[in-house]
């Protein structure tokens, strides 16, 4: 919802993107998405864009990324990327990958090859400084010195190359998405430097929880479209929830998009995460 009043807000186009790379293409599910928002009233502009048709175009940017000299191959698993985390002396941000495999010879390649390992492939981030800039957040200025997968073991394009690519493809401009995100961007925004992409701007906006504090998942019960209806709650009711957490409605009230979208101020939004209690 806030994705598309920032959009009509300005005057743009509102587009949705399927980021199936790691599930692949989910119809059934897709379909649903799409119903819904178009029961909410939040029509998207467009064809639907799916990132696993989209493979080339990765690859594409991947070839570039190699021919600069900043990648390299990594044949660590999770497990050890873990243990090495916690060793003493590791890596200080929390999940950082510690850099074993940045100074492999072409000889412990082979080595590890012959073993059967399959390689993932990393940016070499080299500690670069990264300026980035949030229309909520403001700004920060951040070292990236943790080296991203860009493309996993698999064969499948990592999350940070695919986004970038396909934002600067279809024109995007301004990307909303939750906060939960925020740590995310300079990496990106690193990407698009190197790639010679046009950054977009950004808006963190706050998550819904669950009341247990975390992330709004399936198991906190009736957290979709269908399973509202089942409670008796019409599409209007449950966009009137949504707003009312933005302060945009009173509590119980029953609106439409056009609205939400009146009432709409990018500077008022609440600074803290809300609690959907249920």
């Amino acid at each position: 919802m806030l994705a598309w009043c920032f959009a009509r807000s300005a005057g743009g186009r509102f587009l949705v993107r399927m980021e199936d790379l790691t599930t692949g293409a989910a119809p059934v599910a897709e379909s649903s998405q799409l119903a819904d928002l178009e029961v909410l009233g939040l029509g998207h502009d467009g064809p639907v864009v799916r990132q696993s048709e989209r493979r080339e175009l990765h690859e594409e940017a991947l070839d570039r990324l190699v021919a600069t000299g900043r990648t390299y191959e990594c044949f660590c698993s999770r497990r050890e990327i873990r243990e090495a985390a916690a060793a003493p002396h590791g890596p200080s941000a929390e999940g950082a990958y510690p850099g074993t495999c940045r100074g492999l010879t072409a000889r412990q390649r082979a080595d590890r090859r012959a073993d059967g390992r399959l390689p993932a492939l990393r940016l070499r981030a080299g500690g670069t400084r990264v300026v980035v800039e949030d229309r909520r957040l403001g700004t920060a200025a951040v070292v990236v010195d943790d080296d991203p997968v860009l493309r996993r073991a698999d064969g499948v394009v990592a999350y940070h190359l695919a986004v970038v690519v396909d934002d600067a493809d279809q024109g995007v401009d301004e990307v909303v998405r939750g906060d939960d995100l925020w740590h995310a961007t300079p990496t990106q925004a690193l990407l698009q430097d190197l790639l010679g992409l046009t950054r977009p701007g950004y808006v963190h906006v706050p998550l819904v929880l669950g009341p247990d504090g975390a992330r709004l998942a399936k198991r906190h019960g009736a957290v979709t479209l269908a399973d509202r209806a089942a409670l008796g709650e019409s599409p209007a009711a449950t966009l009137g929830v949504m707003a009312a957490s933005l302060g945009l409605a009173v509590p119980g009230e029953e609106v439409d998009a056009a609205t939400v979208l009146d009432r709409f101020r990018p500077d008022r939004l609440p600074r803290g995460p809300w609690v959907l209690e249920g």
